[in-house]
Formats: structure tokens, C-alpha cells, sequence
């Protein structure tokens, strides 16, 4: 003992005097004992637990989003969102699973939470507490959540936002350079489904009047040739009062079968798009192999899909030009990020689906930043006058000219603003105690 006590009283005098002649005092006592100075808890991380889950509700921001907060034996609290449209009780289901974890376990939670998650909407409760855990782990170390996932590629992540769509194609137009010329953006996106064709005759052929409602290869909907160039001589006459330098995306073309997809993507090739989005279902992987292979106009998927490995499948497959991951289905910020990875490995970049509310966003942006095969992320909600003010600590606006800054503070990089998430609720109740859920148990294991 008293020769460790000597060796470690001499390293500190070495430490000292080498302190002395740096000049600058790196290794000075004050600073090896303040180094962890701005770290924000009461104790150690190593003793920090979740001690509930509540939430708030928010109601078009464009759509349903319910807000999760965990807080901590600490008073350090995180915040998360259920994914657009989606119900609270997804994340409320999962409480008594995480209460009296280390929220800075995220990984460790997140494998014994995924088995409760499944494709669209369903992935919604697992993805808002992984949101939170990493906003919580960020706050406790002080640093940004970009920088726990290995630092950042850029600084301003470049978004994309839909526009209301008209049947005349010069008043769309007109909106989308107002889009441009007034709000900066530099990629555009539109929807351009079956609708546009109003009840023209010649255009399609249906099925029966009630058996329209299934998959899209199994309706029966066939596009005649009018129909495919009344579409694209719509996007055509848009592209060119646009101009043909900004990427445009299309997407909602309708329930189709795979032959007038590929039939329509061909006369859209005129139009040089960004991409065509989910003209099928994603894990239709042969169908989508052979649509891709057959045009020009690059095809895009991935907004309901949960996990990396049916993303693994479609990249390696070749299934796809273009992943587009959301982030609060695909399984949330770290497993977004390897779904990134994965399509970089094969040569696809990784566009991004959001429609969330400012929480889910700054996890998009988070995760964009720090993804090297990041292409473009989706913004819902430009046309929403008041939902930049639910939240405080970032750049204003929050999509500026096309483009969102990276935050640099702890976590998530923001505040959430407490009045004015309360003015937008669609429901009554701002971050209740929720111990109803506190005692939720079942056998949750998957074999036996």
C-alpha cells in the first residue's frame, strides 16, 4: 500500500512539474479532477437509472406525435417520439421493461427491447425510447449524440419537402419555384398518383368496384399507354417551368401490378427524376429486382421497414437504387446509422423519411450527420407556422434554405418548449405519471 501510495504521489509531482513546463496546465490536479466538470448528473453515470416514462401527445405536427420523456434518479431527463401516426401505447407498453435500467445501456436496452417492434408503425414505441436514451447518455457526458456515433460528415444536413399538388401543372409549378426561390430548397419532391387522372377514359382498367383495397400487384390495376403519358407529360411540363437542375422525387403513384410500374417509370425517364418511391412493396425483393433493372428512373423504398437486415437483403440484392430509411420504424438512430453503412458498402446512398415533429427530426439530423452515404432528409412540416417553436437551443429557422445546422449542444442538441408543445396538444395530459404501466410483465423471451 504505502508504495502505491508513493508511486502515485510521485506520478502526480511528475504530472505537475510536466504541468508547469507545458505552461498550459493540462495536467494539473484542478483540471485531471475537473475534466468531467461539465458533466451533467448528480452522482456517476454508472449510477444513473430510469425511474418512469411519460408523454404528451401532439396533434399535427403534421400528424399525431406523441412526445416520450424518460427521467432518471438524477433529474436528468431525454425526450423521444413514437413515430408519426402512430399510438403512445406503443412506448407506454415497454415501461416496466426499462425502469431501473442505466439509460447510458443503450445498446444493451434497445436488444432486449426490438422484439416489440415490427415493421411500419408498430416499431414506433422500441424507436422513441432509443431516441430518448441516446438524447439522456448525451446529457450525462455533455456531448453531442452526432459525436457518439464517431463524429460528423457535414455540418448542415440537406432536407427535401412535398408540396400541395393541383391538377393544373402550372399552378404546381408555380409552387414549387416559390419552394426555391422563397424558401431555398434544393430538392423537391411530388406526388403524382392515378388520381391526376381523374375519371379520363382510356386510361385505366380496374377491377370490380370493391376489390381495389390489396396489395399493389394484386389488384388487377393496369395503366393504358394514355395513361402513363397524361402522368408524365404532367411531370414533364412541371420540370420544365422548374428547371431541370433540382432533383424532384415522386412518390403515391397508386396500387398498380409491376408491369405498369415498369410501363409508367419508363415514360417518366424524359423527366430525369431523383427517384420513383415505393412503387411496391419493399419486401417484394424479386419484383423489385427486375423493376429496377428494367428502367432508367432510379427506384427508392424503405420508409416502413424495420431493422437493417431486410435493408442488408434489398442492397445486396440490388433491389433498389436508393434506401430511404425512417428512422423512427427502421430501429432508431444507431441501427439507422448501420442501415447507412450497409448501402454505402454497396454503392446505394441513404435518403431519409421524417414526418415527425422537431424531436424526431433532431434524431434525423443527428444520424444523418455523423453517415458518410447520406443523401437528402425529408421535411414534412414546412407549411407548419408554429413547429419551430416547440423546441429552444437551436438554429432558427430550423430548416433554412434547404438546410438544417447540426446542433452542437448535449444529447438531441435542444430544449423542448414546454408552452408551446402545451398549445398543440391533441390530447389533455403534459408528461403524466403514467404508474398504471409501471407492473406490465409477461414472459417476453422468444424460445424456450
Amino acid at each position: 500500500m504505502k508504495k502505491s501510495l508513493s508511486a502515485l504521489t510521485g506520478r502526480r509531482s511528475f504530472l505537475r512539474a510536466a504541468a508547469g513546463v507545458a505552461g498550459a496546465g493540462f495536467w494539473a490536479d484542478s483540471t485531471l479532477e475537473g475534466a468531467v466538470q461539465n458533466t451533467q448528473r448528480n452522482s456517476s453515470p454508472s449510477a444513473l437509472r430510469i425511474t418512469d416514462l411519460r408523454v404528451a401527445v401532439l396533434g399535427r405536427a403534421p400528424f399525431t406525435c406523441p412526445i416520450i420523456r424518460i427521467d432518471t434518479n438524477q433529474g436528468v431527463s431525454g425526450y423521444g417520439e413514437v413515430r408519426d401516426g402512430a399510438s403512445k401505447t406503443y412506448a407506454l407498453f415497454l415501461k416496466s421493461r426499462i425502469l431501473g435500467e442505466n439509460p447510458c445501456n443503450i445498446e444493451k436496452i434497445f436488444r432486449k427491447l426490438k422484439q416489440f417492434g415490427g415493421h411500419g408503425r408498430q416499431a414506433g414505441g422500441v424507436v422513441a425510447i432509443e431516441m430518448a436514451l441516446w438524447d439522456l447518455a448525451g446529457k450525462v457526458w455533455n456531448v453531442p449524440v452526432w459525436q457518439m456515433l464517431g463524429g460528423k460528415y457535414r455540418d448542415r444536413v440537406r432536407c427535401y419537402c412535398d408540396t400541395p399538388d393541383s391538377r393544373d401543372p402550372a399552378v404546381f409549378a408555380e409552387r414549387m419555384k416559390r419552394r426555391i426561390q422563397e424558401q431555398g430548397f434544393t430538392w423537391l419532391k411530388m406526388d403524382i398518383g392515378m388520381r391526376m387522372l381523374g375519371n379520363t377514359p382510356g386510361t385505366v382498367s380496374r377491377p370490380m368496384p370493391g376489390e381495389f383495397n390489396r396489395e399493389h400487384t394484386l389488384t388487377g390495376v393496369e395503366l393504358t399507354d394514355k395513361g402513363c403519358a397524361m402522368m408524365a407529360d404532367y411531370i414533364f411540363k412541371v420540370r420544365e417551368l422548374v428547371g431541370w437542375e433540382i432533383p424532384i422525387s415522386t412518390d403515391h403513384f397508386g396500387r398498380m401490378s409491376e408491369n405498369s410500374i415498369i410501363k409508367l417509370a419508363r415514360a417518366f425517364e424524359k423527366c430525369n427524376l431523383a427517384w420513383m418511391e415505393d412503387v411496391i412493396p419493399w419486401y417484394r425483393t424479386e419484383q423489385l429486382k427486375r423493376i429496377t433493372a428494367a428502367v432508367e428512373v432510379p427506384i427508392c423504398t424503405g420508409e416502413d421497414i424495420y431493422l437493417k437486415e431486410p435493408f442488408e437483403v434489398l442492397c445486396r440484392e440490388r433491389a433498389v437504387d436508393i434506401i430511404q430509411p425512417d428512422l423512427s420504424t427502421s430501429g432508431g438512430i444507431l441501427e439507422t446509422k448501420r442501415i447507412g453503412d450497409i448501402a454505402q458498402e454497396c454503392g446505394i446512398p441513404m435518403a431519409m423519411h421524417m414526418a415527425g415533429s422537431p424531436v424526431a427530426n433532431f434524431a434525423n439530423v443527428h444520424c444523418a450527420a455523423a453517415t458518410e452515404g447520406f443523401l437528402v432528409l425529408e421535411n414534412h412540416s414546412v407549411d407548419i407556422p408554429w413547429w419551430d417553436s416547440l423546441v429552444d437551443g437551436v438554429e432558427k429557422p430550423i430548416c433554412n434554405q434547404g438546410f438544417i445546422k447540426v446542433p452542437d449542444g448535449p444529447g438531441l442538441g435542444f430544449t423542448l418548449n414546454e408552452q408551446a408543445v402545451k398549445q398543440h396538444l391533441l390530447e389533455p395530459g403534459y408528461f403524466e405519471p403514467t404508474p398504471e404501466w409501471d407492473k406490465e410483465r409477461s414472459q417476453d423471451w422468444i424460445y424456450s
